[in-house]
């Protein structure tokens, strides 16, 4: 299950680099989030198992692993305009020894035309819709993709995650909040759609709304394990999260989270134990019924 500051990479333009930081934040995401997106994908509510899949804005792959798992007769066509995330999507499935259950297909879904995708029984979307410059368009498009009966999952995030507790840093207490109040400006400008209720929209692209559900994600670094890849994860969002607040922030909000950010320094994120991954998400299952 991909995510708004790891995106599923509907912006036209990446370098080398920043395809590489954003597939560490993906695969970081999917790790930490892996019991959620189980619970998720189990939740479907398939009238029978399908065989044909589309992950729509795939991303390095969250998606398309977890629905393998729940479907073991499955095939996945995985979508995505970046090709760095959807080489780094083929050599999993090939080291899961699955790589004849899935096809990628690279293309740019606000382009007119889309790419043949089959007819698909299942069609996913996490954390992707809200990246298409017509929406609207693209959930038609997703209508007349799918078989009939078939089902369309769409996923999207409440905002950004939550890492650190309430009074931290100690040097300025709230400085997270008011990175997600910069973000959330920026995004209502950038990104407008983040955040949208889609049921309607799914209902006026003709489809039946069968059930939403919200996921409340509360994971604390309690283990070792955990607790490196929460670390992990909370750092590469928060470095991503400051390319868009950079100039939104004080200059002394800029230097604590500098701080933060800062690996070697004594108030690195890394040297914490007090992080948690703390988001909401929510799930619309709908239906094409005709």
């Amino acid at each position: 299950m991909t995510q708004a500051h790891a995106r599923t990479s509907h912006t036209p333009h990446h370098s080398a680099h920043d395809s590489h930081g954003e597939a560490e934040i993906l695969d970081l995401d999917a790790q930490v989030l892996a019991a959620h997106l189980t619970a998720l994908t189990g939740w479907l509510p398939v009238q029978a198992p399908p065989r044909r899949i589309v992950d729509l804005g795939c991303g390095t792959g969250a998606g398309t692993f977890a629905l393998l798992d729940r479907f073991p007769e499955a095939h996945v066509t995985a979508v995505d305009t970046s090709a760095p995330h959807l080489q780094r999507l083929r050599e999993k499935a090939c080291a899961r020894g699955a790589e004849g259950r899935v096809r990628t297909v690279q293309a740019d879904l606000d382009a007119t035309d889309w790419p043949d995708l089959g007819s698909p029984d299942l069609v996913w979307a996490s954390a992707s819709m809200h990246h298409m410059a017509d929406p609207d368009r693209a959930l038609r498009a997703v209508h007349d993709l799918l078989a009939p009966g078939g089902l369309f999952a769409v996923v999207e995030l409440s905002g950004f995650p939550r890492f650190l507790p309430g009074g931290a840093p100690e040097d300025r207490p709230g400085l997270e909040e008011r990175c997600h109040e910069a973000s959330d400006r920026f995004h209502a400008e950038h990104v407008p759609h983040r955040g949208a209720d889609w049921g309607p929209k799914l209902t006026r692209a003709g489809f039946t709304v069968e059930d939403e559900r919200v996921i409340t994600v509360n994971i604390e670094s309690t283990d070792g394990s955990r607790g490196e890849a929460v670390g992990a994860y909370a750092l590469g969002s928060l470095r991503r999260l400051r390319h868009s607040v950079a100039e939104a922030l004080a200059p002394e909000d800029l230097a604590a989270l500098d701080r933060l950010l800062d690996t070697e320094g004594p108030g690195s994120l890394l040297r914490r134990d007090d992080l948690a991954v703390r988001t909401e998400r929510t799930a619309w299952a709908a239906r094409r019924t005709g």
